[in-house]
């Protein structure tokens, strides 16, 4: 399974980040007024080796999952609701659907693994294996070659969307119980405690997180050998994950091989990119974290990446929501970078001291 995973992901050159940086200095502002837009606006151009980069065709994919775990209530709701919300997705009643549209976002529903059967839509892929992964009290939650497949499948969706112009997209996901596997999986591979990881996903009670906080502590007692550290990070995905974070993990990874510009979302989506990065750090140089979710495990994540998000909003929604509500911040960024005055084009005196 390694060379599924391990898809080649090139470094970022940085032989033009002084004539990058210089075409952000020169601008009519004061060194750095634009603070964090800086910073995005030179990560950006970074990524097309250009002081004048290009969005094209902003798109957002929504992997869509059931997980075997629900069955043991880690959730607050059942896991018919994740089929009930793709078929919502595709009647443009979702959160993402309004954000996406207010943004230009292209916007593609994929079945990584749904327990249930739908109609063709414009915007559906269908390309799940099985109706959802396995229940990881008593087994892993993926066979090797579902796992697998469901990477492959996730490189083999970005290409096709790459292949129609699209330069920058974003990973959302829908899936009943996929807190607990990205809370399983962040423990894994960062080695904060379980506690820590775990957060009230879909709104649990006390006594609920409760619950869900000792079947977690159950799950990692039953796979205490896959977890020791000398797990590849694909064994674990096999053992922790879900059909759609590992369709997200391959997709990720694919986009960055394909140097697009990666838009993460939250806790779910944040946990794929962990196993991409655990395999192929370089990945970071490509993604732009968009939030920092109200999930409790987030922001200890992204601390454990380095990452800065773009927005603070308490959202804990998922769908790739934050993806296109920081989008316009992004824009904002190659805006300013291809289209403000520079001090000399407007004639304007610079700073004398």
């Amino acid at each position: 399974m390694p060379e599924i995973l391990f898809c080649t992901v090139p470094p970022l050159s940085h032989l033009r980040d002084a004539e990058i940086q210089a075409a952000i200095d020169q601008k009519t502002k004061p060194l750095g007024s634009l603070g964090s837009l800086e910073t995005l606006a030179l990560q950006i151009a970074r990524i097309q080796q250009t002081s004048t980069p290009v969005l094209s065709k902003p798109h957002i994919c929504v992997f869509a999952a059931d997980h075997g775990l629900a069955q043991e209530g880690v959730s607050a709701y059942p896991s018919d609701v994740t089929a009930q919300m793709v078929i919502n997705f595709f009647h443009g009643g979702a959160g993402i659907n309004v954000f996406a549209a207010q943004h230009g976002i292209a916007l593609t529903i994929v079945d990584a693994g749904v327990n249930a059967e739908f109609r063709a839509h414009p915007h559906f892929i269908n390309a799940k294996t099985q109706r959802g992964s396995r229940n990881m009290l008593r087994e892993s939650a993926m066979s090797h070659e579902d796992c697998a497949a469901a990477v492959r499948r996730g490189r083999e969706i970005v290409r096709g969307i790459h292949a129609e112009g699209c330069n920058v997209i974003g990973f959302g996901e829908m899936g009943i119980g996929n807190t607990s596997a990205a809370a399983l999986l962040m423990h894994s591979i960062t080695q904060i405690p379980l506690e820590d990881c775990i957060g009230k996903g879909t709104g649990l009670s006390d006594a609920q997180m409760q619950h869900k906080v000792h079947i977690l502590q159950q799950v990692v007692k039953r796979h205490t050998i896959t977890t020791s550290e000398q797990s590849s990070p694909m064994s674990i995905l096999q053992t922790f994950g879900g059909f759609e974070i590992a369709m997200m993990c391959g997709a990720m990874l694919e986009a960055a091989h394909l140097h697009m510009i990666l838009l993460i979302d939250g806790f779910i989506a944040s946990s794929a990119l962990l196993v991409a990065h655990a395999a192929c750090p370089q990945i970071l140089e490509y993604c732009i974290f968009s939030h920092e979710s109200d999930e409790q495990g987030h922001k200890k994540m992204l601390a454990y990446l380095g990452a800065t998000p773009l927005l603070r909003l308490g959202l804990r929604l998922g769908e790739g929501t934050g993806c296109a509500l920081a989008y316009p911040l992004v824009v904002s960024a190659v805006a300013f970078l291809n289209s403000m005055a520079t001090f000399s084009s407007a004639g304007v005196s610079t700073k004398t001291v």
